[in-house]
């Protein structure tokens, strides 16, 4: 998907996600977080706009605290949230592909922009589904062919990290399948799971212990622990295992 791409992606999804937290209101509980209330919700999202922004804004090329959270609330804190959703898709849309900025995934892309446009439009839509859980009714749907550059984003950056907990005593292989309407078939990955972290490659890779599948749009959401994996096949005790270690 290109950069621009991502960027609509982020602007819808973060004027879903503020227009559904309105309705919910900021003191309504969101199921998918239950820690959380709406106003930790938009307080959390809102921080890692202005965070990610300032990375690409500044150039800043090293790592750099969250901040701290705004002391809003009710109307406020909706008027803040939308004002750091909008700085940060102005910023992305005016970057130079050429801008260097720090980046935290081992992934290749094609520029630092590139790679917070992608992550945040990512962001945003797990949390707008926070927020449309919290306001109730259904959901807006998830592109399936976002769904499975999310998937492969989880599967292949943030489990390639060291601090990933998806972790075995003795070698085990995960697939994930991911079932498209794309004429090049389902996307496939296949998890080697060990006391390292994770060795991700998107191929059907040898005989999985375990597999995780469904259409790409639930599987996406599945695999960020919003919503039961749609179909598993093996050894479950897989599934609890991503279900109980996998949190970011």
């Amino acid at each position: 998907m290109e950069t621009a791409e991502f960027v609509r992606i982020l602007d819808r999804e973060g004027r879903s996600l503020a227009a559904a937290a309105e309705a919910a209101g900021t003191d309504a509980a969101v199921p998918t977080c239950p820690t959380w209330r709406v106003r930790d919700l938009l307080r959390h999202t809102g921080a890692v706009h202005r965070w990610a922004a300032g990375f690409v804004a500044d150039a800043h090329t090293g790592p750099r605290p969250l901040g701290d959270l705004p002391d809003l609330d009710g109307d406020a804190l909706l008027t803040w949230y939308r004002d750091s959703h909008r700085r940060l898709v102005e910023t992305l849309a005016a970057a130079p592909p050429d801008l260097a900025c720090w980046t935290f995934l081992p992934l290749p892309s094609p520029s630092p922009p590139a790679f917070w446009a992608r992550r945040q439009a990512h962001e945003t839509t797990v949390h707008r589904y926070d927020a449309e859980a919290a306001r109730g009714g259904p959901a807006s749907p998830v592109d399936p062919e976002f769904a499975v550059d999310g998937i492969d984003e989880l599967l292949c950056g943030f489990h390639a990290r060291a601090k990933s907990r998806v972790r075995t005593d003795e070698p085990r292989l995960l697939r994930v399948r991911a079932e498209t309407t794309d004429a090049t078939g389902d996307a496939v990955w296949s998890v080697r799971l060990s006391d390292r972290p994770p060795v991700t490659v998107r191929a059907a890779s040898g005989r999985a212990d375990a597999e995780l599948a469904g259409p790409a749009d639930l599987l996406y959401l599945a695999l960020w622990n919003r919503s039961a994996v749609p179909s598993i096949t093996g050894d479950a005790a897989l599934a609890a295992l991503w279900r109980e270690k996998s949190a970011i």
